[in-house]
């Protein structure tokens, strides 16, 4: 059972930057292919990001490419998100999730991944 906490939200400026961390326990780190997935008040929860348990390969949705980062230390534990040029479209609760079993076609479906955070509010002012 893996036990994932979320940390580094908060409220920015358009324009502004943020990173987001995922630390995880109960489980080896890098047994692991991480996800961050959104949800904005009335909406579905969204993929964002997603990287192999390598850290080798990453993958984004078309809306936050080129100023998102997904990065994981598999020493330590965190999976991160770098958020850059932030929009006030990109207000959502942050998750991060973990699948242990990588399926291609499925990885930005939230139903790729077993374990769940409780989310961290992300806030973009106009």
């Amino acid at each position: 059972q893996v036990h994932l906490v979320e940390s580094g939200g908060g409220l920015v400026q358009a324009g502004g930057s943020l990173r987001l961390s995922c630390a995880a326990s109960g489980g080896t780190f890098s047994n692991y292919d991480m996800g961050w997935f959104r949800q904005a008040p009335g909406k579905e929860r969204e993929f964002v990001a997603a990287i192999r348990w390598s850290g080798t390969r990453t993958y984004y949705t078309d809306s936050v490419k080129g100023r998102f980062t997904i990065s994981r230390d598999n020493a330590k534990n965190p999976l991160y998100l770098q958020m850059n040029s932030l929009k006030p479209e990109d207000t959502a609760v942050y998750y991060c999730a973990a699948s242990p079993f990588w399926d291609s076609s499925r990885y930005y479906y939230a139903t790729n991944y077993n374990y769940w955070g409780q989310g961290t509010q992300v806030t973009v002012s106009s």
